[in-house]
């Protein structure tokens, strides 16, 4: 399980496949020939399928990142109200300044993400150590509480079917100009897998870290700014999307241990791997029409969880 060769094989496979896959038929043996071929993988599909995978790779990294912060397993940018922060920026931009850049919604959602972030650092901090189901529990509530402060303003509004749109992830209006920022996130996880050591110092908690020559601070400021940054852009491009970031770190950490630089790149192509597959089977399972990958990604992803829940580490530690 170890060889990572197969899961990128295994994601180019996916890739290519999630090319063919559309309404529209297209024909292999002369797709190249066809002028409105070619216009459909350059301007939609070839996007669309960049666009999952680098949605995947960052959620995954993002969610190691998160755990890392926090110190906890349980825990993801969906659930302790990164993901939800960041929509109510969008709100508050959509609100305030109607017709804004896309550029614009980004900067306020990662800020509002990056404050939100810092809430749930600060809260969690004063739990005991011995009870790490509490800290899911808070995020969870926190979370819960941002989103009702969320959909209560957009009810006042009349834009009910904007949050919508922004809490069900789905990349069926993905097109070429409209995924380009999620390269962004691609080089946040490069950034990440550079300062891997230090975030994985942070894991072992602010005494140890200081201990260890770390400025823990610094190395904080920074996760928080990738975290708000990913979460921002993927909430502004496709939705929210959950339980990438849960399972896919404990997942990777099962097989690699909590080196986090020897597991980043299995977490960012697990990610990715996880949500193309499930971007498939929306598009599939009710052909031509297509079910929100978040949807799938919800029953799927409770279900690997529950079974990580219980089911033994084979990592040898």
């Amino acid at each position: 399980m170890k060889n990572i060769g197969v899961a990128i094989v295994a994601l180019f496979a996916l890739s290519c496949f999630s090319l063919l896959v559309g309404v529209q038929d297209v024909s292999i043996a002369n797709w190249w020939q066809d002028p409105q071929n070619t216009d459909l993988f350059l301007i939609s599909r070839i996007p669309r399928t960049l666009a999952v995978i680098l949605t995947g790779a960052s959620l995954a990294v993002s969610g190691s990142v998160i755990q890392m912060l926090a110190r906890n397993s349980f825990v993801e940018p969906s659930s302790v109200g990164t993901a939800q922060c960041a929509s109510l920026g969008i709100l508050l931009v959509t609100l305030l300044y109607p017709g804004s850049p896309l550029i614009i919604k980004m900067i306020v959602a990662s800020i509002t993400a990056m404050i939100g972030m810092a809430i749930f650092l600060t809260m969690i901090s004063k739990l005991p150590v011995t009870s790490p189901l509490l800290v899911p529990l808070v995020g969870l509530i926190f979370s819960g509480i941002i989103e009702a402060m969320t959909v209560f303003i957009v009810f006042e509004a009349e834009m009910l079917q904007f949050h919508g749109t922004w809490m069900s992830g789905e990349f069926s209006g993905i097109l070429r100009g409209r995924y380009e920022l999620l390269w962004l996130c691609g080089v946040l996880a490069i950034l990440t897998y550079i300062v891997a050591d230090q975030f994985t110092i942070i894991g072992m908690g602010k005494d140890a870290s200081i201990n260890l020559g770390l400025n823990y601070k610094q190395v904080v400021i920074l996760g928080l700014f990738i975290l708000a940054l990913s979460t921002s852009l993927i909430v502004v491009t496709v939705g929210m999307i959950p339980f990438v970031g849960l399972v896919v770190p404990n997942i990777a950490r099962r097989m690699m241990g909590d080196n986090l630089r020897a597991s980043l790149p299995w977490v960012a192509v697990l990610g990715a791997l996880l949500v193309l597959t499930c971007d498939l089977i929306g598009r599939l399972v009710h052909f031509p029409y297509e079910i929100p990958v978040g949807t799938i990604l919800g029953v799927i992803g409770s279900f690997v969880f529950l079974y990580l829940l219980y089911a033994r580490s084979t990592h040898a530690r």
